[in-house]
């Protein structure tokens, strides 16, 4: 029984290390030419089982069609490719074009070739014409900017393969190349993004033993510490006396985009939630303001307003059963306590789900929904305790986030 085992492994381990090294031969053939395979070889054993000779004619013609299509990957190109995209970064709407520069690196003249270059969801195709070695070629090409996006570019990859597409080889020459989209963004007023004006600490009413507003003299007690003893006073009344704060908290803004497919009404007002997500962002950084951004994908780089940018490029629709609240809680788990939060939803979010999520912080959280509603007039509201502030355009919201601030 252990003979028969160790034999099944052994034959096991060579089909392995036989179809491996066949892959890269076996993958030149089509799905459309191992039908053709499979027909020579069926009709090809019905004409000899049944003597049929049409039936072996046929099988004969099928095979020789894949021996002649083998015929068209006879040679071997060497190229250097590179792909340029400029300006790697627009918004969308804006132009942005490519260019593929071919160099032929080979000892001799390269027969003609078809250059594949995958863009976004498109496959662009070019026809390299013979080249001396050393010579080049070039190819310009538009890129369809429309939508906001991470369009990648490449890579790009040499086709070889017969007219009926039997057989394909394919060799890459590039690696892929991205083209960030941002979305459109409006400038906002300065300090007006944040909503919150205290950029180096808010004071607040409560009383701390350590911190950075002077507040007033009380006498030392045990434990307090000694490097807040207030010497000149103790030698006067001659008693220990320690000073007192109080306490202030430094800004903390956080941002969330819900990003779950059924809380907008439509994709136009889900592309208005990104925007305004930017914009604020934008605004936010360039004032200097602490900021924590989340989508659906999860937290976005803060470290410039062009890395911010790049990221808000990637965000995508979700279809999830998270709800408002468990994204909120999920996304701000690892964040400090938001001195004001601020939440973009969709037309098709309820106002109630805003009070649910504003729950999850303190008083001292200020909560405002940034509510898309495509075409509505711009307008404020109070609802539970929460700022409502309903969006129907991108050229709304400086005005709103004026009357926020």
């Amino acid at each position: 029984m252990s003979t028969l085992r160790t034999l099944l492994g052994l034959v096991r381990l060579t089909a392995g290390r036989v179809v491996a090294a066949l892959r890269p031969v076996l993958g030149i053939v089509t799905p459309l030419g191992w039908i053709v395979a499979g027909l020579a070889l069926a009709t090809g054993l019905a004409g000899g089982i049944l003597g049929w000779p049409e039936f072996t004619y046929l099988g004969l013609t099928l095979a020789g069609g894949l021996v002649v299509a083998f015929a068209f990957l006879v040679g071997r190109a060497r190229f250097r490719v590179e792909v340029e995209l400029r300006p790697r970064r627009v918004v969308a709407g804006e132009r942005a074009f490519g260019r593929l520069l071919v160099t032929s690196t080979g000892s001799r003249r390269s027969s003609p070739s078809r250059l594949e270059l995958p863009v976004g969801r498109g496959v662009a195709e070019f026809a390299i014409p013979a080249l001396a070695p050393g010579a080049e070629h070039e190819e310009l090409f538009a890129v369809p900017t429309q939508k906001r996006a991470v369009i990648v570019a490449g890579p790009a990859s040499s086709v070889r393969g017969d007219a009926l597409g039997l057989v394909r080889r394919s060799v890459r020459w590039s690696e892929p190349v991205e083209l960030f989209v941002h979305p459109p963004t409006v400038r906002l007023r300065p300090s007006a993004a944040g909503l919150v004006r205290d950029l180096e600490g808010e004071v607040t009413k409560a009383i701390t033993d350590n911190d950075l507003a002077f507040h007033a003299l009380r006498p030392y007690e045990p434990g307090d510490d000694r490097r807040y003893v207030h010497w000149r006073t103790t030698a006067r009344t001659g008693r220990l006396m320690v000073r007192q704060f109080t306490e202030t908290r430094r800004s903390q803004l956080v941002l969330l985009h819900y990003a779950e497919q059924r809380g907008y009404a439509s994709e136009a007002e889900f592309e208005l939630g990104v925007s305004v997500l930017a914009s604020i962002a934008q605004q936010v950084l360039r004032d200097g303001t602490k900021v924590r951004i989340a989508s659906g994908a999860g937290e976005l780089r803060t470290a410039t307003p062009v890395t911010m940018l790049d990221d808000s490029s990637r965000i995508e629709q979700r279809s999830t059963s998270a709800t408002l609240r468990d994204f909120a809680r999920d996304a701000t788990k690892r964040m400090p306590p938001p001195s004001v939060l601020l939440v973009v939803v969709g037309s098709a979010t309820a106002v109630g789900d805003l009070r649910a999520a504003s729950t999850l912080f303190g008083q001292d959280t200020r909560t405002v929904g940034l509510r898309m509603e495509a075409g509505s007039d711009a307008r404020l509201g109070l609802v539970g305790g929460v700022t409502v502030a309903t969006i129907g355009a991108l050229p709304d919201l400086p005005k709103l986030i004026g009357k926020l601030s």
